[in-house]
């Protein structure tokens, strides 16, 4: 079977959902890891990225496993964080949730760059999609580094040889985006928009990074 770095994330992403379509914690989480993989190719360039990521992960990871089945939900934990008034804290799964979703924008929009301006520069890409989103949650800190790292970007050439395996990479590019975006929108909704259930906004979708 023809397979490319997007495989097991395209498999895992069948099983986000419930029957009656809520996002699963574990289902979910596990998609974002097997994005990790991709990242390892970027090099130096994407390594804040995925040490961002993956501690998010962890974070989630780790409060899921405490009660799998009280947080079988993706936003049982948020709720819970909201009803005790600690879903703004920094080291919070709210938080955890939101800045994982953010990262996850940044790859989809790098990965649709990829696809659709064949004649840019790694180095573009990066910088275009960083504009596009994290940047407006970044202080002067976190965007320096950013930009610095940008520059570490690695022959696009050579890249997509890496990531393309044996499939069809465009192909499997452009499922990655358009299935895996819905989710990312839901979780964005969920965090900025009023929650019947709670009679409030988590109010957090645009929290800022120093």
């Amino acid at each position: 079977m023809a397979e490319t770095v997007f495989t097991p994330s395209l498999e895992g992403m069948k099983h986000v959902k419930a029957e009656n379509g809520v996002i699963l914690t574990k289902p979910f989480l596990e998609v974002c890891k097997q994005i990790l993989p991709v990242l390892d190719k970027f090099g130096a360039a994407m390594a804040i990225v995925k040490s961002d990521i993956g501690g998010n992960i962890t974070r989630l990871e780790n409060k899921y496993s405490s009660d799998p089945s009280k947080y079988e939900h993706l936003y049982s934990m948020v709720q819970e964080e909201v009803q005790n008034k600690t879903a703004k804290g920094s080291s919070s799964c709210t938080n955890g949730l939101l800045w994982l979703t953010r990262a996850m924008d940044f790859l989809v929009e790098l990965f649709r760059n990829l696809l659709e301006h064949p004649d840019w520069a790694m180095s573009q890409a990066c910088t275009d999609s960083y504009t596009k989103t994290l940047k407006k949650f970044h202080g002067w800190l976190a965007s320096s580094s950013f930009t610095v790292a940008m520059k570490l970007a690695p022959n696009r050439d050579k890249f997509m040889e890496v990531i393309s395996g044996t499939g069809d990479i465009n192909a499997d590019i452009e499922k990655f985006c358009t299935t895996f975006s819905p989710f990312l929108k839901e979780n964005h909704d969920f965090l900025l928009y009023p929650l019947l259930f709670l009679q409030a906004s988590v109010g957090l979708d645009d929290m800022k990074a120093s």
